[in-house]
């Protein structure tokens, strides 16, 4: 089984800045991609960013440019830095990883954190 634990939500003026965390535990080879997804009251889960293990990335348009993804293989960890936020960022924001448990490649999801934009 793996667990993927998010940190880092909470409420920030718009301009503010907050760093979101997702760490995964439990036994498996690899993580293929990590990334981040959000979901808005009455809007769809949607992709913010994407990170490959060799470091390659791919950001939502809306975000390009404010957030940044990154990851430490080593602690099996991604982190997204999101900066300049505005109230369109408002949502629960929602950690997943293509992990593979020893040549089966399963989808892990966190179990969200709140990010609040508003002054």
């Amino acid at each position: 089984q793996v667990q993927l634990v998010e940190s880092g939500g909470g409420l920030v003026q718009p301009g503010g800045s907050l760093r979101l965390s997702c760490a995964a535990s439990g036994s498996f080879f690899s993580i293929n991609v990590m990334g981040w997804y959000r979901q808005a009251p009455g809007k769809e889960r949607e992709l913010v960013a994407a990170i490959t293990s060799g470091g390659s990335t791919n950001y939502a348009d809306s975000v390009k440019g404010r957030f940044t993804i990154s990851r430490d293989n080593a602690k099996n960890t991604v982190y997204l830095q999101m900066n300049s936020l505005k109230p369109e960022d408002t949502a629960v924001y929602y950690c997943n990883a293509n992990v593979n448990l020893f040549g089966v490649i399963y989808d892990y999801w966190g179990q969200g954190t709140q990010v609040t934009v508003s002054s």
